[in-house]
């Protein structure tokens, strides 16, 4: 039989090859390493499997750089020690106004939480700062938006006063403290979803 190209051997002959002992030294005399310079360039032979690269002891692995990327860095006021995360929208003061303050650290005496179990966190500081940013680094599991102006871009449109429960995370939209703070109506909305937070 005769068979022009080598890797046609495979769907020929099915069966594995043995060598026979005479043909195992010709085989072993190909194998032994020549001088550099006596050796003539060998044809290249195509082989249907792969084996794996063998790298020599002696050659130390390059190191690779790992390029990471930078973490996130907010400035909030709290110790979030209970992942409740508070967002704000305040541009004349830095996480939230006094008097707001105030009103919320009430709030939450009236929940059982101080203010080291929260973090608020005012948007406006962070304009373009996306939830999906502030998600890894406060790792909420209650998330209360005061106002639209506190509401991130990336968040799905959420209903005033109706909590949504996702992923883990519960995020309730409500009035600011500016819209509240002469409207008892708002207040008592506000206080009746705060509390099943």
């Amino acid at each position: 039989m005769k068979v022009e190209n080598p890797a046609a051997f495979r769907f020929v002959l099915e069966d594995e090859l043995y060598l026979l002992n005479a043909d195992k030294m010709l085989y072993d005399k190909i194998a032994e390493p020549e001088p550099a310079a006596a050796v003539p360039p060998s044809p290249i032979i195509e082989s249907t499997k792969h084996e794996p690269a063998i790298t020599s002891p002696s050659l130390t692995p390059e190191p690779q750089t790992v390029v990471k990327t930078p973490a996130a860095d907010f400035k909030y006021m709290g110790k979030n020690l209970k992942s409740f995360l508070v967002l704000t929208n305040y541009k004349t003061a830095e996480f939230i106004n006094a008097e707001h303050l105030t009103a919320l650290e009430n709030i939450l005496k009236r929940k059982e939480l101080g203010p080291d179990d929260v973090a608020i966190f005012n948007l406006a500081n962070y304009n373009e700062t996306k939830f999906s940013q502030l998600k890894p680094f406060f790792k909420p599991t209650k998330v209360l938006v005061l106002g639209e102006g506190a509401l991130p871009q990336d968040i799905k449109v959420l209903k005033l006063n109706k909590p949504v429960t996702s992923n883990g995370i519960t995020v309730l939209y409500s009035f600011s403290f500016d819209e509240m703070m002469d409207n008892v109506d708002y207040k008592k909305a506000f206080w009746e979803q705060v509390k099943t937070l």
